[in-house]
């Protein structure tokens, strides 16, 4: 096995280029070099006719698989955020370049999505060609949770998920099993946990830019996944159909059923500023393309971690609370600013929709 980096582990075996995120003591959350390392990797294959797909797969302490991978690095943003650090700057245009490569790979991209696949790891996986999940898939886009909005494509791909269910995961976070991130359009096919050795192993063995080759070992590992869990579906597009996030709220905090009043509580909880945001983000994006949509994200994040238009540094903004509060702190307290979704206005909101940068400046201009 070559190593790019100690914790982006690379081989090339049969026709497959095989990719091992190993940074297990943080559920392989990607740094800024491990984004780089997988940049290189992927162009450098795209490039070479030997290899005809790439496979990815996360790993924990005790080896392969158990967990993809749980998002950017967001204890690092934390301290760049107090110190005033710019370094956040190329970790975000690197990262959102690396999704749409993936998006765009000319070559069958294989993810296996086991365990925790949370923000960033949505990012290196929803391009994929192929993104099989496990019954021990978490995934979920928890952003909101944290002060931040659904980056990494989230925009893109959550308002392709069917009905009103991606303005329901982007403001809920909501954490999808296997059969539900499949009836949503965000997995493809279920794995057996136990089989994803087998089924790394024979990728090996074929010539995957054979479709027919490739289809046959999808069906020879694949299975039912169950049903789904995630129930409502009515009433998701109800509620989360409604014009606002405080009509939202409101109709919901009106229903006293069960769903419906642990959806409002959990809405409650998320930072009211980027509930909004969220909500804005997901319904432009739905008609948008991919690349213009990164460029839409990288122009939001930037106003995350500067909003000058709130008036704010960046050690007071929702992101550093957010994580202040679950990840360093862990005090789950987090004291948002608006505190209530009732008080946020559109002069709060609609600056994080304006560009820092001119079309020939932007850090995301090449992309197409």
């Amino acid at each position: 096995m070559n190593t790019i980096a100690s914790e982006v582990l690379t081989e090339v075996r049969g026709r497959v280029g095989f990719i091992t995120l190993s940074r297990p003591a943080a559920l392989n959350a990607l740094t800024l070099q491990m984004i780089r390392d997988l940049t290189i990797c992927l162009q450098t294959w795209r490039e070479d006719d030997q290899v005809q797909a790439v496979a990815i797969r996360g790993s924990t302490k005790t080896g392969p698989f158990g967990a993809f991978c749980a998002g950017g690095d967001i204890r690092f943003f934390h301290q760049a955020q107090l110190a005033g650090d710019p370094s956040p700057e190329d970790f975000f245009t690197e990262e959102y370049t690396l999704n749409h490569l993936i998006h765009t790979y000319p070559k069958p991209y294989i993810a296996f999505m086991d365990g925790i696949v949370m923000g960033g790891g949505m990012g290196i996986s929803q391009g994929g060609s192929h993104r099989l999940v496990t019954q021990h898939t978490q995934m979920a886009m928890p952003e909101t949770a944290i002060g931040l909005f659904p980056d990494v494509g989230g925009g893109y791909f959550l308002s392709r998920c069917p009905g009103h269910t991606g303005e329901w995961l982007a403001l809920t976070g909501t954490t999808l099993a296997a059969a539900d991130a499949i009836a949503l359009g965000l997995a493809d096919h279920c794995v057996s946990a136990a089989r994803q050795a087998a089924a790394w192993d024979a990728l090996g063995q074929i010539h995957p830019s054979d479709s027919v080759q490739l289809e046959a070992w999808v069906a020879t590992f694949s299975e039912a996944a169950g049903p789904c869990k995630a129930g409502a579906r009515d009433q998701i597009d109800i509620y989360f159909g409604k014009n606002s996030v405080q009509e939202i709220v409101h109709a919901l905090e009106a229903d006293r059923g069960d769903w419906a009043q642990h959806t409002a509580k959990q809405l409650r909880q998320r930072s009211p500023l980027m509930l909004h945001v969220a909500l804005a983000q997901v319904r432009r994006a739905r008609q948008m393309a991919l690349a213009d949509e990164l460029r839409m994200e990288r122009d939001m994040v930037r106003h995350c971690f500067y909003p000058r238009h709130l008036g704010r540094s960046g050690a007071r903004t929702e992101t550093a609370e957010g994580i202040r509060a679950r990840v360093i702190d862990k005090d789950n307290a987090p004291q948002w600013s608006p505190a209530r979704i009732e008080d946020v206005t559109p002069a709060m909101v609609l600056p994080f929709f304006d560009s820092p940068w001119l079309l020939h400046n932007h850090p995301l201009r090449d992309l197409t």
